[in-house]
């Protein structure tokens, strides 16, 4: 591994995360680069509390944990749901509304009756986007980040098995179908030169073409 934030073919990459559909969507998108990925969660690293208030100071947070934790360079993601009837939320605890142990028909559930709530029964109330921070950080310190996001629309009931977390209940926009009916390929749509479709492909895109060789 060379000294700089940038990776070439074979080399290592901690991914922070202990996620396992989190860490299936970046060995997707990692598939055209030939690196060594290893996640957080299979190098048995603690998981830091995340206790910023926006997307990049999380991020920045898992990303230095890990690098540091592992003498690896390391990718971290924070991202979330932001619905602009609830005021942005759940934003940056948008995995914590699915509770602990994590389950996101409820938190799903939660965002719908807080929708009702509010009188937002109608896609021009409902806005939504989904927003993704990377952030790449060396075990010296430095780092680099890369924001992207997705705009559409919450619905209910969900529909689709497909993706994870609150991706059932979500169109972006251009689409009739959820995330959650997305497959894979078709969700990341990216291929090097490409911007893709979610959220996590935008923000991975950016960061691709920063830092990353094929």
């Amino acid at each position: 591994m060379t000294n700089e934030l940038t990776l070439k073919r074979g080399d290592r990459l901690c991914i922070a995360t202990h996620n396992p559909g989190k860490l299936a969507e970046f060995k997707d998108l990692f598939a055209p680069f030939g690196l060594d990925l290893v996640s957080a969660g299979e190098l048995g690293l603690p998981e830091p509390e995340e206790t910023g208030t926006t997307f990049v100071e999380n991020a920045r947070l898992k990303a230095h944990a890990a690098a540091k934790a592992s003498g690896l360079i390391s990718l971290s993601d924070d991202s979330g749901l932001c619905v602009e009837a609830l005021n942005g939320d759940p934003g940056v605890y948008t995995a914590d509304w699915a509770g602990v142990p994590r389950n996101f028909d409820l938190a799903m559930q939660r965002v719908e009756d807080l929708l009702q709530e509010a009188g937002a029964t109608e896609p021009a109330n409902r806005r939504a986007s989904f927003n993704a921070t990377l952030c790449l950080a060396h075990p010296d310190g430095r780092d680099r980040l890369f924001v992207g996001s997705a705009e559409g629309t919450m619905i209910w009931p969900p529909r689709g098995k497909l993706g994870f977390g609150y991706d059932p209940a979500f169109i972006p926009d251009g689409h009739d179908r959820t995330f959650g009916e997305m497959p894979a390929e078709e969700k990341h749509s990216w291929t090097p030169g490409r911007e893709g479709l979610s959220h996590r492909a935008r923000s991975f895109a950016l960061f691709a073409e920063a830092c990353c060789e094929l």
